[in-house]
């Protein structure tokens, strides 16, 4: 089940400073972000082989998952969460605020065939 964690932040006053390689589970093959989003739901699928880890380093946004046991939402709205997606993992992205950036790390590059389409019932 997808799951958050709390990236290494390092602060003091002149700003904050956060680590993404040493929390992250997997080596990172794919880097891309998502920003200026309307009122549209984005992702809707899942993988065959592929983990991700969602950061929204801007704003905020909500993401719901569902791995055909459980159903749960996320807010990001804070760079130092992380939420861990796992392969199975039926995930949607939604509620973006005006000035969000999600930035997605993933676990393999970019494969159509990767990817699952049909939600669980």
């Amino acid at each position: 089940m997808a799951h958050l964690i709390d990236l290494t932040t390092f602060t003091d006053k002149r700003g904050n400073l956060t680590v993404i390689e040493q929390g992250i589970p997997f080596d990172i093959k794919r880097i891309f972000y998502i920003y200026g989003v309307d009122d549209s739901v984005r992702g809707g699928h899942r993988h065959h082989q592929t983990i991700q880890a969602a950061i929204c380093i801007q704003g905020s946004c909500i993401i719901k998952n569902n791995n055909n046991i459980e159903q749960e939402d996320f807010l990001l709205d804070n760079p130092s969460k992380c939420l861990i997606l796992k392969p199975e993992d039926w995930h949607e992205m939604y509620a973006f605020s005006p000035n969000a950036i999600l930035m997605v790390l993933a676990s393999t590059k970019f494969d159509k065939v990767d990817y699952i389409f049909q939600p669980y019932e």
